[in-house]
């Protein structure tokens, strides 16, 4: 099974999507990319993934043009629809499917208040995509 994750910078919440599945189960291909890929994974990101033993620091924002050559069982959609257009993936795809979260990154206030947006979010992002990989993946 071969699932691309797709948001604008991949730097949050595809990294940690793609962080989960593969903790579900590891003989999935996922990936992740964005259509205007970060410099780097957001450092915060990598902490609250490690809070809860996944560790997504070895990885990097992706162009998602370095797909489109591939075929992809799913392509799923991250971004939140209120606030930013997600990427369409042009590439061969068998599902495409939306699951949308907001950007942690545009959290602003203290350090506590920061944290605490990107542990929600991370936990949305753990529970849908368990929901999504029990539904639709599990064996």
């Amino acid at each position: 099974m071969k699932i691309l994750i797709l948001c604008t910078g991949n730097s949050c919440r595809s990294q940690m999507a793609e962080g989960f599945l593969k903790s579900f189960d590891s003989n999935l291909q996922v990936a992740s990319a964005g259509t205007d890929p970060s410099g780097q994974i957001h450092p915060k990101a990598v902490q609250v993934m490690k809070e809860v033993g996944i560790d997504i620091s070895a990885g990097s924002p992706k162009n998602v043009d370095q797909f489109l050559d591939q075929t992809f069982d799913h392509v799923i959609t991250v971004c939140d629809n209120a606030r930013e257009t997600c990427p369409v993936f042009i590439g061969d795809v068998k599902n495409q499917l939306h699951i949308g979260f907001e950007d942690p990154a545009e959290a602003t206030g203290t350090e506590e208040h920061v944290l605490a947006e990107f542990r929600r979010i991370r936990d949305e992002i753990r529970r849908d995509f368990e929901k999504f990989y029990n539904e639709n993946l599990k064996k």
